[in-house]
This record gives structure tokens, C-alpha cells and sequence, in this order.
């Protein structure tokens, strides 16, 4: 029965797909691709890109939600409330100033590289203060991706390029993604496949250390390879198409409500949920102030938003596992 359900939301999710590919200024029709070739540009050049940008990095950072959830143990933390994506564009703003004509590989690695060294820091204050609460993970994520948000901005504006970061990693945008700008992406899409091969390791150490070394994981290696995957993920979202606002805390939280908590089943409707979503925010901001565009990330950030607030008030017995 599970089967008919997963087959009906790849259904749903190819029909999302083909609205995206003829959605847009330029009308594209079957008749105008079988006769015009600017038209057949067109879907080739910029929308079958944008369509495959969007599945890759909404699925991408669904992934990584889930597994900072497992390794933090809090079902409230996602990279963009631990202080990953913060850290991830801190590092983009660094490689503007010292190396702005490097390329995006180039960039895609010292973001990530950030990432990783904000994620480390996040789960270190996690181990040095005591919580008596599970909010107080994300409380503690806020205000860490907060200090960093500051100083990010603020030495953006020493050099004078708060304009051009902020249209790096607030834009959301999927609207400048085109042939031979997201290609990037197809790595988040091997991590994703990566993370759904080890699922059993995350869920393992997302029950804790002292159980993961009684039955015999190596939790350190595992930890890190966890930690890894999501900064590498985030890095890589954040150079291509900018930030996702609550896009991995929503979806696996919506996902294990209804799935439950067996990771290796959920994992390919995280997947499926988290690329549908994007796709759909970015039809609608294509739609409702046609011919203009509303960023995906402004759709997601008020769906986001309110989801996140009926988790808090009605599901607080989610918020720890």
C-alpha cells in the first residue's frame, strides 16, 4: 500500500515538473518547441536546468535537516537554525573579498568549509551547557547563527559588498540558475544517495553515544561523516541558489508524522516531500505577480514559518526523540 502512495507522490512530483517547464514569460507549448527553435533554447538552456535545481537542492537540504536532527537529537534544528548556513556565507563573503574572480568550485569549497567549522562549533556549546529543554537547541542555534550573521554583514559592509551578498544568499532565486550554473547541484544530489546508503549509521548514533559504541559503531567517524554531508550540502546551496528557510526542519518533521521514525523508509519521501516543496514555491511565485517573480525562498520562509509554529505549540512531544 506504501508502494501505491510513494508511486502516487513521484506522480504528483512529475506533474509539478512539467508545470515548472512551461511556466514562465516565454509561452512554450509542445506546438512552439516541435517548430521554434529559440523555444527549444529555451527549455534546454534555462528551464529544464531550473526544474532539476529545484528538485536537487529542496531534496539536497531535506537530507540534511533529518541527519542534524538525528546527530543533535532535537527535531527543531536544521542547517539554517545551527548556524551552517550563517557560517556558509561568512565564507562566500570571505572568498568575495580576497578572491572575487574565482570559480564557483572555488567558492562551493570555502563555503563549505565554513559550514563545517560553524556546524563543529554549534555541536561543541551543545556539549559544554546543559539543556533543560529540547527548545533550547534551537534557541542556542538562533542566537550563534545570529552573532555570525552580524559579523557577516558587518564586514560586508566595511568592503561595500552587502548588496552583492546579500543577492548570493538571500535571493532564493532560481530564476538566474541556467545551463552551466547549476551543474554544482549534481554533487548534493550523489551526497543525498550517499546519506540514504549509510541511513542506519545516522539512526545508530541519533540514539546516542553510549548506545552507538555498545554496539559497535565508530560514533567519531560517523559524527564527522554526518557533519560533513551537511556542510558540503549546504555550501553548495547556498553559492548555487542561495538560502531555503526551513525547509529541512518542516519537511522531515511532516514526513515522520505521518511515516513514523524508520529513517531507511523515510529517507526517499524526505526526498520526494523536500524537492516537491521547492517546486511548488517557486511555481507560485512565478504565478501570482506574473510576469514578475516572488523568490521560492520568500514562499518557503511564510509556509516555513507558520508550519515551524504549529510544531512548537502542538507537537512539543516531537521536539525530543
Amino acid at each position: 500500500m506504501r508502494s501505491a502512495y510513494l508511486y502516487l507522490g513521484i506522480g504528483i512530483l512529475i506533474v509539478l515538473s512539467t508545470i515548472s517547464l512551461f511556466t514562465g514569460i516565454s509561452h512554450l507549448s509542445l506546438a512552439t518547441l516541435w517548430s521554434d527553435e529559440e523555444m527549444r533554447d529555451i527549455l534546454l538552456i534555462s528551464r529544464v536546468p531550473r526544474t532539476l535545481a529545484l528538485l536537487l537542492a529542496g531534496s539536497a537540504m531535506s537530507v540534511a535537516g533529518l541527519i542534524m536532527q538525528l546527530l543533535t537529537q532535537n527535531r527543531f534544528v536544521e542547517p539554517s537554525i545551527a548556524g551552517t548556513t550563517q557560517s556558509a556565507s561568512l565564507g562566500l563573503l570571505v572568498v568575495m573579498v580576497l578572491a572575487p574572480s574565482a570559480p564557483m568550485i572555488v567558492k562551493m569549497l570555502i563555503a563549505s568549509l565554513f559550514a563545517m567549522a560553524g556546524t563543529l562549533l554549534f555541536m561543541l556549546i551543545l556539549r559544554k551547557i546543559v539543556l533543560k529543554s529540547a527548545l533550547m537547541v534551537p534557541l542556542v542555534g538562533i542566537m550563534l547563527g545570529g552573532v555570525i550573521s552580524a559579523i557577516t554583514v558587518f564586514a560586508a559592509m566595511y568592503y561595500d559588498l552587502l548588496q552583492s551578498l546579500g543577492a548570493w544568499i538571500n535571493g532564493g532565486d532560481f530564476s538566474g540558475v541556467i545551463q552551466g550554473r547549476y551543474e554544482l547541484l549534481w554533487l548534493v544530489g550523489g551526497l543525498t544517495l550517499f546519506a540514504c546508503w549509510v541511513a542506519d549509521r545516522f539512526t545508530v548514533a541519533g540514539l546516542g553515544r553510549e548506545f552507538a559504541i555498545n554496539v559497535g559503531l565508530n560514533y567519531r567517524q560517523v559524527m564527522l561523516l554526518g557533519l560533513s554531508v551537511i556542510a558540503i550540502i549546504s555550501g553548495i546551496v547556498i553559492v548555487v541558489v542561495g538560502a531555503l528557510p526551513f525547509l529541512g526542519l518542516i519537511v522531515p518533521n511532516l514526513v515522520s508524522l505521518v511515516m513514523g521514525d524508520n529513517i531507511r523508509k523515510t529517507l526517499p519521501w524526505v526526498c520526494l516531500v523536500g524537492g516537491g516543496l521547492v517546486l511548488l514555491c517557486d511555481i507560485i511565485g512565478r504565478i501570482i505577480r506574473y510576469p514578475f517573480e516572488i523568490p521560492a525562498s520568500t514562499i518557503l520562509g511564510v509556509f516555513g514559518a507558520m508550519i515551524f509554529l504549529c510544531l512548537l505549540i502542538n507537537q512539543s512531544r516531537y521536539a525530543k526523540h
